[in-house]
């Protein structure tokens, strides 16, 4: 990694994570950590531009088919690519599919960006990350030959401390909160080779008390009535969160800092 670099333009490819979920602003829309990752760029390149083209629920096939040529047609300085987990919670996943998709996605992107990068995307503690642990780390373990065979950076943000406590874990237990996202760029910065603004970033919240029998409970029944109960219906019904969503910022312009 170079130190102190200058890239002056930032294309992020992806699902929900990338999107910004579940880092809400007060006008209703999500910033999230490619957001954050922009604006530190553009403090210190002038001109600077960026484009964000991913949308939440999208599957590895639909980011390969509705994201990956547009974003290679940038030419952008970096592009961010973050994709299959979404493939990796069904119940039923074709992980050599997902192998292979993955990697159509990484050769049509690196000749085109100055710098691909790619992610070991964050996963909270508890059962779900057990049940899919393997078909995970499967896909990890594709992203690093990727990495190494086209010269992308990774992001390993699964062997952060930080990221796997519950409490940098939205109510939807899906998605991450604003201190979770803000980990994110700060991982993503250094990893391009900027100084640290975070040293610490890895390191999980102080020690708190743990939620009561009576408020996690109460927390179960609110996740299971407004979020698992809908993902439910989805998935039977074969509709994604993201259906007839435009992508976030479709357009590779400058970016405002006011």
């Amino acid at each position: 990694m170079r130190t102190n670099p200058t890239h002056t333009s930032l294309v992020a490819v992806g699902d929900s994570f990338t999107e910004g979920m579940s880092d809400l602003l007060p006008d209703g829309t999500y910033r999230g950590w490619a957001d954050i990752l922009a604006a530190r760029m553009a403090a210190v390149a002038p001109g600077f531009r960026y484009a964000n083209l991913a949308v939440r629920g999208k599957l590895i096939r639909q980011i390969v088919d509705e994201q990956v040529d547009a974003a290679a047609a940038m030419r952008a300085d970096v592009v961010t690519l973050v994709g299959g987990l979404n493939d990796t919670l069904r119940p039923k996943c074709d992980m050599v599919a997902v192998r292979d998709l993955l990697t159509e996605a990484v050769e049509r992107l690196a000749p085109h960006c100055k710098q691909l990068v790619l992610m070991r995307s964050p996963a909270r503690q508890g059962p779900v990350q057990e049940r899919f642990r393997l078909r995970m780390e499967a896909l990890f373990t594709c992203v690093d030959e990727l990495a190494e065979r086209h010269g992308a950076l990774v992001v390993d943000l699964y062997g952060a401390p930080s990221l796997g406590d519950q409490r940098l874990w939205d109510v939807d237990r899906l998605h991450l909160t604003g201190d979770g996202h803000r980990r994110v760029a700060e991982a993503v910065w250094q990893t391009l080779g900027h100084p640290p603004e975070d040293p610490e970033w890895q390191l999980p919240p102080p020690a708190s008390l743990p939620p009561g029998w009576t408020e996690r409970r109460v927390a179960d029944a609110r996740f299971a009535r407004q979020y698992l109960l809908p993902w439910i219906g989805r998935r039977l019904t074969g509709r994604s969160s993201g259906d007839g969503l435009p992508p976030k910022r479709p357009e590779l312009l400058p970016y405002d800092l006011r």
